[in-house]
């Protein structure tokens, strides 16, 4: 079942951004009047696809910019130009199609097996004039072909991965690496491969940005 989301001007679009506590809301996306554009153009194409498909939980319809896009922004500060970054399970594109568009030069691959909702990134992307591609297939022990061999990030909002994939996962890392978690006031264990370094709480405390990165690499870094 799919959601109504209010419409919103550029200039709304901009302000309710702007009002997200400075902790959260990344100043590229403001400063930048390029990728501000993109990410309004990114929540009109979720506007119009969002009452048939279900993006999006319908207890945030009224807060998207702040729930969806500051949370997702929270995560620029960590990301570097020109890196590879892997969304996993990328639904409505939060984060990695949000952070596709306000990081310049990011080479972003979007993961979603719901083919519907692969559609609609593909849609998204288009609309923003972003780069990023998606990945139609679900991320298991065996990773989908056309993912890149070296992974600088990954990206994780809500999504739980079995033991085995997140092996496989951890494995394709680079030097240097990190995974970008977003989770629920119940923390999720982590893998014994990854190490929690820095993070930070997001909406109240209830909600945190876990940053982590492979354990064998902690003592070398």
């Amino acid at each position: 079942m799919g959601v109504e989301l209010p419409e919103l001007s550029l200039g709304a679009f901009r302000r309710a951004l702007a009002a997200v506590d400075d902790a959260l809301a990344d100043p590229i996306a403001l400063a930048d009047p390029i990728a501000l554009e993109r990410l309004f153009a990114h929540y009109q194409e979720l506007r119009r696809w969002a009452p048939r498909l279900s993006l999006i939980g319908p207890g945030t319809a009224g807060d998207a910019v702040a729930r969806h896009y500051a949370e997702s922004l929270a995560a620029a500060r960590w990301l570097r130009p020109g890196a590879s970054l892997v969304d996993v399970g990328s639904g409505a594109g939060f984060p990695g199609l949000v952070l596709a568009a306000a990081v310049p030069g990011l080479a972003v691959w979007l993961v979603e097996s719901r083919l519907r909702k692969a559609a609609f990134l593909e849609a998204a992307t288009r609309r923003m004039g972003a780069t990023a591609t998606v990945v139609a297939e679900r991320l298991g022990p065996e990773l989908p072909a056309g993912l890149p061999a070296r992974i600088d990030f990954v990206t994780l909002r809500a999504v739980r991965l079995e033991p085995r994939t997140w092996q496989r996962l951890v494995a394709t890392l680079a030097p240097g690496s990190r995974v970008l978690w977003w989770t629920g006031s119940v923390a999720s264990e982590l893998p014994d491969s990854l190490v929690e370094t820095d993070g930070r709480s997001l909406g109240g405390h209830s909600r945190r940005l876990r940053v982590l990165r492979p354990a064998t690499t902690r003592a070398a870094e």
